[in-house]
């Protein structure tokens, strides 16, 4: 179930400005911005931050969002920590992973985005004699980043053709490097999403399995994350990217169109092929349910010890529509 609309939200906003609730346009002009460094990747995923760019939802909530580009969560991770960035895009088996590692180091603020059919291939160039996954072993497969969804939803298709990801070598490698090392024969098949699924077949690439299929069908792949201490130090920098995000989220949610549009400026797809890619779906609102689907998968293919992550302590709870803007009394990011 969606958000209230963004008109309602937009009404409600308004009111309580006018009962001093919140803080006004023309006075949120009288202050400095709080900058944020925010990763993100040249993916449909992460089309939630331009729009809350574009439309100035960040600069409501007292936010400059620096974009930052990161190969994968995994990437990401440590940045987080030291604080080279101060959010970013993570799947969730590398947030997961992380929390069983060491409790409370992660914390995800929204969700981002969810698989659906046909939106995360295996991919082998045209002339390449493997037709299925059942022809994958001794063969050279790159994923984005190790222990990741992408390995994950990897093992689940092996294990269906009666394989296990010790029957094939598996590499980290950056989704803008795949179809060049594809067509130089470097590697074998490459796991990839868009756009980089609809450049590929348009050089005669072959889709060989949807990663999203089976147990894996529906699967939760990444939200927006943020490191425990910088929650714990800054909680309204926190709530106001939430805010501005779920605005976001909630846009692009109901109109594909605009994620169309959003595409060609911040990847290298023009918009005739952004218009034809399959597209996942962006989620509005962090549910529990979905990211324990996640775990329970990582339990069974071993990356994490049954028991060893609450779900609950990975989640920062979403502000309601209703609640007032970046509280300028916290500390902020510097």
């Amino acid at each position: 179930m969606h958000l209230l609309p963004i008109a309602i939200i937009t009404l409600l906003l308004a009111a309580m400005a006018a009962c001093g609730g919140t803080t006004t346009e023309s006075e949120q002009q009288g202050r400095a911005l709080t900058t944020i460094k925010v990763g993100i990747m040249t993916i449909p995923d992460c089309a939630t931050v331009p729009v809350a760019q574009q439309r100035k939802y960040f600069e409501a909530e007292g936010l400059r969002v620096e974009t930052v580009t990161v190969q994968g969560g995994g990437i990401a991770l440590p940045m987080l920590k030291s604080g080279a960035l101060h959010f970013s895009i993570m799947n969730h088996v590398a947030a997961i992973q992380d929390e069983a590692r060491e409790p409370g180091t992660i914390k995800l603020v929204t969700d981002a985005y969810q698989a659906a059919p046909g939106a995360f291939v295996l991919m082998v160039p045209k002339d390449s004699p493997i037709d299925t996954v059942g022809d994958l072993r001794g063969k050279h497969v790159s994923v984005l980043t190790l222990n990741s969804v992408g390995t994950l939803t990897l093992d689940a298709a092996l294990k269906v053709h009666g394989l296990t990801n010790k029957d094939v070598q598996v590499s980290e490698m950056k989704v803008t490097d795949m179809i060049n090392a594809l067509e130089s024969k470097r590697i074998d098949a490459a796991w990839m999403t868009e756009p980089f699924i609809t450049a590929f077949a348009i050089r005669g690439g072959r889709k060989i399995a949807d990663m999203m299929q089976g147990q894996t069908a529906d699967l939760p792949i990444a939200g927006w994350a943020t490191s425990g201490d910088f929650a714990k130090n800054n909680p309204g920098t926190v709530r106001a990217f939430q805010r501005a995000m779920l605005r976001a989220q909630n846009d692009v949610a109901d109109d594909r169109q605009l994620v169309t549009d959003i595409l060609p400026t911040y990847t290298k797809i023009d918009k005739q092929a952004a218009a034809n890619i399959v597209l996942g779906t962006f989620p509005v609102g962090l549910a529990r349910s979905r990211l324990q689907r996640v775990v329970d998968l990582m339990v069974e293919y071993g990356y994490i010890q049954n028991g060893a992550v609450n779900v609950d302590n990975l989640l920062i709870s979403e502000p309601a529509a209703s609640l007032s803007p970046l509280d300028q009394t916290q500390q902020e990011p510097r």
